[in-house]
């Protein structure tokens, strides 16, 4: 008789590289939040100039971002302005109301919307469009790709923006 062996966590499927072009570039944000969920991943940080290219209104990342988010979690967006993702993106605009407390969503209005950071971040994995009108970029699992993009990450939440999107509009 021999003993049952535990099969070590999978890593997730996720591409590390280079990447190129605007449907890669979509199906790598697909992909890293259907890991967010699987995988139970505490903060997740997008930022992108106005998200006007991202998928944040199809059924199956809304479907992805339900399965992740928890008490605990961390979901932080950074745009240069929000009017894309309000037009372009109602799906993702009712999940953020109702997981207000969970997100947190800062804006930069000032910014080039070349020099804003086009990027994915975790724990775990990060995406970073280099070059965003070409849909250019890199992701990976690297220790030091992760920190470096969560200090200009950080550089620009803490001392480049300040808080916008609310989740809700009060009128008079």
């Amino acid at each position: 008789m021999t003993d049952a062996v535990t099969p070590a966590p999978s890593l997730p499927d996720l591409p590390s590289g280079r990447f190129s072009g605007r449907e890669a570039f979509m199906q790598l944000v697909r992909d890293g939040l259907a890991t967010a969920a699987r995988d139970g991943w505490s903060e997740i940080i997008v930022s992108d100039s106005n998200f006007h290219d991202w998928p944040l209104g199809e059924l199956a990342v809304i479907e992805s971002l339900q399965q992740w988010a928890h008490s605990g979690r961390r979901f932080t967006m950074l745009a240069c302005t929000f009017d894309e993702v309000i037009r372009r993106h109602p799906r993702f605009v009712r999940w953020r109301g109702t997981w207000d407390h969970i997100i947190s969503c800062r804006r930069s209005p000032s910014a080039d919307p070349l020099d804003l950071p086009s990027a994915f971040w975790s724990p775990a994995w990060v995406m970073h469009r280099l070059d965003p009108v070409r849909c250019v970029g890199v992701a990976g699992f690297e220790p030091e790709r992760r920190v470096l993009l969560r200090e200009s990450l950080n550089e620009w939440l803490r001392s480049k923006s300040s808080p916008g999107f609310p989740s809700t509009t009060l009128g008079l």
